[in-house]
């Protein structure tokens, strides 16, 4: 099966030729059973840990949001769970659902975090995020970079943060999907979705006005009733003739999200997601980072501080969760079941040659052995000549010196050998007992 790489790789066909086979492999990996029974049956099996103790969470929590809620209103809203409680008792949905709770959990709280009654807020703060800004970097470093704007650079600070950002981690879960085990695309769900909920989290408890904000509004006082503002994207809107974003910003959930920076830790968490189980992709996907954190402050988004903050926790996220069985590059690399080729022999592994087949003329091996004593002892490590000194030695002649140094079969039989009783290495020697035991008989054999 042809491997993709991001240079000197296959060919375009041979690449689509690869996704093909891996997409027929996933398919043959799921569970295609539609009987909830299958699902009673794995959770009578089932031996509960504390892990199992975050469904508690989720319980809590979607009994929390989900009487906020308005819209939909009783009883439309009741089918969410309805509907989530058939998926997880279909083992087909329930293989893709149960994974995807945290971020179904992190949705859930962000659409309905507009609906918080507004006694129960804390204040909108308008100047900390500057003046940290300020404090700490000497300048507002976001206020300098939307200064110069240009429609070139409007569409490369756009691409990240208005189209990549909302389509990475799905392409990104869809790849893990096809060339990664089940356990590391229920790694990446379990990361971008906690991640999320805890930032949208920090953003309800503490929230402060964007840049956009205060090239609007300047430093006035902020309240819940205002609107949000595309704020660089509106150039966007203009340029493609639409208002998408504009309809999209100003209308948000949540309004007064500046710290952290959700688009810049995602992208961070994408980026260490993908350094680690797809290394080849390493420099690439932290260059999306890097042009992804300008545009979050060259679009009005984000402040500085944002940015670093939203990176922060990223950063905490992967290393935190992250397992320590897939702290192992080899295990975090490693392709599913059905995708695995037959594993390489040891010779192959340390690049020895095979071993071949030894003939022996058992009819006239007294003979042989009585015209020539060879000592296997000796095996100088230079061919004969070399450094213009004569190589000297018990059993080296003129058939020694025309042999090449070479690794033969002989030492990779040696390979490893401290991990192997005595008795298994001396029968994988290529002079092991087999050889004595056919020597035996025929001796036998002429008495």
């Amino acid at each position: 099966m042809p491997r993709i790489s991001f240079r000197g790789g296959p060919t375009v066909s041979q690449a689509l030729a690869t996704v093909y086979q891996a997409l027929l492999a996933a398919i043959a990996r799921l569970d295609k059973s539609l009987n909830p029974n299958d699902t009673l049956d794995r959770l009578r099996r089932h031996k509960f840990t504390w892990s199992d103790s975050i469904y508690l969470f989720h319980l809590a929590s979607l009994a929390f949001w989900l009487p906020l809620m308005r819209v939909p209103g009783y009883p439309e809203k009741l089918l969410i769970p309805i509907l989530f409680a058939i998926a997880f008792a279909i083992p087909l949905t329930c293989q893709f659902f149960l994974p995807a709770l945290p971020v179904f959990a992190y949705l859930l709280m962000f659409y309905t975090s507009q609906f918080i009654p507004t006694p129960w807020r804390p204040n909108i703060s308008v100047s900390l995020l500057p003046t940290l800004e300020s404090v700490l970097f000497g300048a507002n470093v976001s206020d300098i970079l939307t200064r110069f704007t240009h429609p070139v650079l409007d569409i490369i600070a756009w691409l990240p943060y208005g189209f990549g950002h909302f389509v990475l981690p799905f392409v990104l879960a869809a790849f893990v999907w096809l060339f990664r085990t089940k356990e590391v695309l229920h790694l990446w769900a379990k990361m971008i979705g906690y991640f999320n909920y805890i930032g949208v989290l920090t953003q309800i408890l503490l929230p402060c006005a964007a840049p956009w904000y205060e090239i609007i509004h300047g430093l006035t006082p902020a309240n819940y009733g205002m609107k949000g503002s595309p704020g660089g994207l509106l150039r966007i809107d203009r340029l493609f003739g639409g208002n998408g974003y504009t309809v999209t910003f100003s209308n948000a959930p949540v309004v007064f999200g500046a710290f952290p920076s959700l688009h810049a830790g995602s992208a961070t968490l994408e980026a260490l997601f993908i350094s680690h189980f797809f290394p080849q992709a390493t420099r690439y996907v932290w260059a999306y980072a890097g042009v992804l954190y300008w545009a979050t402050m060259y679009l009005s988004h984000h402040y500085l501080i944002d940015v670093v903050g939203g990176g922060c926790l990223a950063v905490f996220f992967f290393y935190v969760v992250l397992p320590d069985e897939f702290r192992n590059p080899a295990l975090a690399t490693a392709l599913p079941p059905n995708l695995r080729g037959s594993p390489r022999s040891k010779y192959e592994a340390y690049d020895l040659e095979a071993p071949r087949a030894r003939d022996f003329d058992l009819t006239d091996g007294e003979a042989a052995s009585d015209e020539e004593d060879v000592d296997i002892a000796y095996r100088s490590p230079l061919p004969d000549g070399m450094n213009g000194s004569k190589q000297s030695g018990p059993g080296r002649g003129k058939k020694g010196a025309a042999r090449s140094h070479k690794h033969t079969a002989s030492i990779a039989s040696l390979i490893r050998e401290g991990e192997r009783a005595p008795e298994e290495a001396w029968n994988n020697s290529p002079i092991g007992s087999s050889f004595f035991e056919v020597a035996g008989d025929v001796e036998s054999g002429r008495r």
